[in-house]
């Protein structure tokens, strides 16, 4: 028998940022290293709607503030399709 998998609110806050942006539901499983159908279900549960057909994500400001390293917009999109895919950024210690 399969050991009940417990959610984290991270996974949850993934699931509904990443449906609200429009990703698919393959793209959601493949992030949190699950199978599809897992995440649909827990999708249902936590209802995590995708974008209405007209929604147009406003553009980036271009006189914002830099992000901070390790932000995971700009981490995600550093590491997309090596093998630190899905990994969290490693935060320095600062007692080394």
């Amino acid at each position: 028998m399969p050991k009940k998998l417990v959610w984290t609110d991270a996974q949850d806050t993934t699931i509904k940022r990443l449906r609200s942006e429009g990703a698919t539901w393959d793209t959601i499983a493949m992030s949190l290293h699950l199978t599809r159908w897992t995440v649909i279900e827990r999708g249902r549960q936590i209802d995590a709607r995708p974008p209405p057909i007209d929604f147009i994500p406003e553009p980036d400001d271009p006189n914002r503030e830099p992000l901070p390293a390790g932000h995971p917009r700009c981490w995600d999109v550093l590491v997309q399709g090596t093998c630190l895919e899905g990994v969290p950024y490693p935060i320095a210690r600062a007692d080394l």
